[in-house]
């Protein structure tokens, strides 16, 4: 099947691809007589397993090693659940992170009831006052927003 093609079938733009291939998720396909890529069935169930690992927020070193693990059937799956294992630790305290600037967010908005001029909104004046210390940003040691490395 041609890029599109593969496009369509598997919910994922063009440039997606193209970009999973210069990253070396995706093995390069073969080529036409005409140069279009040609793709098969190997390349749509590695392109699903990619993006299933995007939908579960993994990173792209985080799918590679795991592509590395699965062309080696041969191995342990402790690796595997060593990497779950992580992940769902980062995302247990980015949830947290995510908590505790949804109540710091609640508390700005409760500043300002509206109808006011922008001289006299509370959640203004509020951002001009340095940040407190429960408020202020996380240390680069305990900051954890966003995607995050792979520690092997």
């Amino acid at each position: 099947m041609k890029i599109g093609e593969l496009a369509q079938r598997s919910d994922c733009q063009v440039v997606t691809i193209r970009y999973y291939e210069r990253e070396g998720l995706l093995p390069e396909p073969m080529r036409s007589e005409a140069n279009y890529r040609i793709y098969n069935e190997t390349h749509a169930q590695r392109l699903a397993f990619i993006r299933h690992c995007r939908a579960l927020d993994m990173t792209l070193e985080e799918i590679r090693a795991l592509l590395i693990l699965q062309e080696h059937p041969e191995r342990s799956c402790s690796a595997v659940n060593g990497m779950i294992d992580e992940h769902l630790a980062h995302v247990t305290t980015r949830i947290a992170q995510l908590e505790k600037l949804e109540q710091s967010l609640v508390e700005l908005r409760a500043r300002c009831v509206g109808g006011a001029v922008t001289s006299e909104c509370g959640i203004l004046d509020a951002l001009k006052q340095l940040p407190q210390p429960e408020l202020g940003e996380a240390s680069e040691a305990e900051h954890i927003a966003g995607t995050h490395p792979l520690h092997q």
